[in-house]
């Protein structure tokens, strides 16, 4: 079967919406309209939810997601010496990603002999897809976009309903939930949620299909995290990479890769759900009091010694 449909061009999908739907007789604490956190914002102008600890009943959540028979496809590239931080990022997903849910773990990979043999739980498997390697961690970057629309296109969309893509220099350390499923989601980045836009580090050049003016901006968005739907996460792939062509076309390489082209797409393409700072920590940076729990952060390392070039 191909994995286009004719008309469409675009890939064949499985997912689908469906109804929030709650057994009858599930006991859980009543929400309240005027109770809750009270020290951070958890709507967006637009109407969106960011998710904070304690905004969320997590039992409630996954009884209501697990009924879905949901598969969650998630990306990790370990090119060059960052597959070294592989088996990590696999053995604490294992322990806290989506926990109890048929999880399928793309592992994109120059080095497919040293990808580590980790110890799954049933609904759970890894597939590898061999991709080349790089002179530059730069091009590395650029390419993703790319590499995860193609992978779209010929398996994932066969065998999910959602996707996450995620940076595998980081560790699992708490819950991260079915809370964290919509149809666009968007990570704040962890060193700019206090700061204002104009400090943004959002590509400021014309020139650049990934320009954001100064006046303009809702978040700066992590590039290490960003998923949704398989349908919405494939367009989002699809318009970053052809930004990236046209800029390379143009020898232009923005500020910070694809990181700078997704934040373009999601000021102009609202997420649906936004993941608080809880769900991309950085490791050198000290916990806020904002932040109850550190559920997945990005680990401390020498970047002069696992990029091919500085």
């Amino acid at each position: 079967m191909s994995f286009y449909s004719y008309r469409l061009s675009k890939p064949i999908l499985r997912s689908r919406v469906q109804n929030i739907v709650s057994p009858e007789r599930l006991l859980y604490k009543q929400p309240s309209v005027l109770v809750g956190r009270t020290d951070v914002v958890a709507v967006t102008p637009w109407l969106a939810p960011i998710v904070w600890e304690g905004t969320f009943d997590p039992d409630l959540v996954d009884i209501i997601y697990k009924s879905m028979n949901l598969t969650i496809a998630t990306t990790v590239f370990a090119v060059g010496k960052y597959v070294r931080f592989l088996q990590d990022f696999l053995e604490t997903a294992e322990k806290h990603f989506m926990v109890d849910f048929n999880v399928c773990y793309y592992v994109f990979t120059d080095r497919p002999d040293d990808v580590p043999s980790v110890n799954m739980s049933q609904g759970r498997h890894l597939s590898v897809i061999q991709v080349p390697g790089s002179n530059r961690w730069q091009e590395i970057s650029a390419r993703r976009m790319e590499i995860i629309q193609t992978a779209i296109e010929r398996q994932i969309s066969r065998e999910a309903d959602y996707i996450f893509c995620l940076d595998v220099d980081s560790k699992f350390h708490a819950r991260w939930g079915a809370e964290s499923l919509g149809r666009l989601v968007a990570v704040i980045h962890p060193w700019f949620y206090q700061a204002t836009r104009d400090l943004f580090t959002y590509e400021r050049r014309p020139a650049s299909t990934a320009y954001i003016p100064m006046d303009e901006g809702d978040y700066y968005y992590a590039g290490a995290v960003f998923g949704g739907s398989v349908e919405d996460v494939y367009t989002l792939t699809k318009v970053c990479r052809n930004h990236l062509e046209e800029d390379a076309r143009n020898s232009i390489e923005a500020a910070w890769q694809e990181e700078s082209h997704l934040n373009r797409y999601l000021l102009y393409n609202k997420p649906s759900k936004l993941l608080s700072p809880e769900y991309q920590w950085d490791d050198k940076k000290t916990k806020t009091k904002e932040v109850k729990v550190i559920r997945f952060s990005t680990v401390i390392k020498n970047y002069a010694e696992i990029h091919p070039n500085v």
